[in-house]
């Protein structure tokens, strides 16, 4: 309370101080004494034995000392705030006065650099002046709190000022000779290539720059009236917009660069899917003489010559736009590109259809390969049960050797049928491959069996011999 009494108690420090000082006057005078009451209360209460009594009135002076000393500890921070508002003020307005000479002189040193802003920065230079003066008289009638926030403001304005003169000079730069000199750029670049045959009615670029040129003229009147957040936005739009124009024009002379070495690519590649079109046709007529084809397998044929004749016709279509040079580059190496891919794909197909047609003849070799080795296999079975000197054969060893000539000779009529149906030949392949082998088991048990019961026979014969001993 001595420190604010050494301000100016005026205005507001004056009513505050008032205030403050009646709240402490109710502490000292009325709560402290009603407390201390309370406490001989309680103590006469204990003495009588009456605890339920003393303990309400600890309860009641428990929370009559809180609420003082809630009540003092706000009176404590209130008079710090003005106590601190004041010191703060004095240390940082001569700071921000500084500040504020700093920036005019850097206004006036460099006033060219900042075009026509330079006015508008003059004004809201003066109305920081205008704040200081504003702060002054707030001090001297009282109001520190007051004149606290007038610092804050004047700080924040002078930041804005500051960091609009940093910006500026490099905006109207910008503005009146880095974007201007782009769009001449773009503009010179969009006339060469014209004038070089390309096809560039598409992207609008006169009309798109005549837009941007309009853009400029409204940011240089957003920097003068020191609207700078507005104005870096809109020159960044025009930044991007600009680099899009020159990508457009440099797609263009990409995509042209790519028609001139993929055009006569994909011509040639066309006509390579054509011969080998040509090709699977013959094929299929010649090998159908000796195959059965499937349905599936014309349908084959008949999707590759459409897809075939779609492609030509795409193809024939884009070479006459290359012709007349009314589309853009970039759609037409788009196309081109499709096309390649598409013909790729065709090419893929008709190696995978060609590999089919060949696979024909070759599970007709391994089918022939494997009905010798199957009738060899059974050769060497029955020559097996012809040495083992077997009595007699069983019924059902005799109905699988049936059961194994005749899936062999089933096979076997497969491979004389013309044409030659290849999924049913390697079905009663696979029939004969499964009888042969459940033959070659059986007749492999078959002759353990004879070997263990003539072992058995001979060792029964030797212990029924008469046992002969020797001195």
């Amino acid at each position: 309370m001595s420190k604010v009494k050494q301000l100016n108690m005026t205005g507001q420090t004056e009513e505050l101080f008032e205030h403050w000082r009646n709240q402490w006057d109710d502490v000292v005078t009325v709560k402290l004494p009603d407390l201390e009451k309370m406490l001989f209360d309680a103590e006469e209460y204990i003495d009588r034995y009456r605890f339920n009594k003393a303990k309400g009135i600890q309860r009641a002076i428990d929370n009559k000392l809180q609420e003082t000393e809630e009540q003092i500890k706000k009176v404590l921070e209130e008079l710090h705030e003005l106590v601190g508002s004041e010191e703060k003020n004095r240390v940082e307005i001569e700071q921000l006065k500084e500040s504020y000479r700093e920036s005019k002189k850097m206004l006036l040193a460099h006033r060219h650099s900042f075009g026509k802003a330079e006015k508008h920065l003059e004004i809201l230079l003066d109305g920081v002046t205008k704040k200081f003066q504003d702060f002054h008289e707030l001090t001297e009638r009282g109001n520190y709190l007051e004149a606290r926030e007038t610092v804050l403001t004047i700080h924040n304005e002078l930041e804005q000022i500051k960091n609009h003169m940093d910006l500026i000079p490099q905006l109207l730069i910008e503005c009146q000779s880095i974007l201007p000199n782009q769009l001449s750029e773009v503009l010179d670049g969009f006339h060469e290539m014209s004038q070089q045959g390309y096809y560039l009615e598409h992207i609008q670029l006169e009309t798109e720059i005549s837009h941007l040129e309009e853009k400029l003229t409204e940011y240089l009147s957003l920097i003068e009236e020191t609207e700078i957040e507005k104005a870096e936005e809109g020159i960044k739009e025009t930044k991007d917009r600009i680099e899009i124009l020159f990508d457009h024009l440099e797609r263009e002379v990409h995509a042209k660069h790519f028609v001139i070495q993929n055009e006569r690519k994909t011509n040639n590649l066309l006509l390579t899917v054509q011969e080998e079109n040509d090709y699977l046709i013959n094929e299929v007529i010649h090998v159908q003489q000796s195959y059965h084809l499937t349905e599936n397998d014309f349908e084959i044929q008949r999707n590759l010559e459409k897809e075939l004749a779609s492609v030509y016709k795409r193809y024939e279509i884009i070479s006459e736009k290359i012709k007349i040079n009314g589309t853009a580059q970039t759609l037409i190496s788009e196309e081109l590109n499709e096309i390649k891919d598409q013909l790729d794909m065709i090419r893929d197909e008709q190696q995978n259809f060609a590999n089919k047609l060949q696979a024909l003849r070759k599970d007709e070799l391994e089918a022939r390969e494997k009905i010798t080795e199957l009738t060899k296999k059974v050769g060497e079975m029955l020559r097996l049960v012809s040495k083992s000197n077997m009595p007699g054969l069983p019924d059902d060893y005799k109905y699988l050797i049936e059961d194994t000539d005749e899936s062999i000779h089933n096979v076997k009529l497969q491979l004389e049928e013309k044409p030659l149906n290849i999924l049913s030949l390697n079905q009663y392949l696979e029939m004969a491959i499964l009888t042969v082998e459940k033959l070659v088991h059986t007749t492999t048990e078959l002759i353990e069996n004879v070997m263990l019961a003539e072992k058995g026979h001979s060792i029964r014969k030797s212990l029924s011999e008469p046992i002969s001993f020797c001195r």
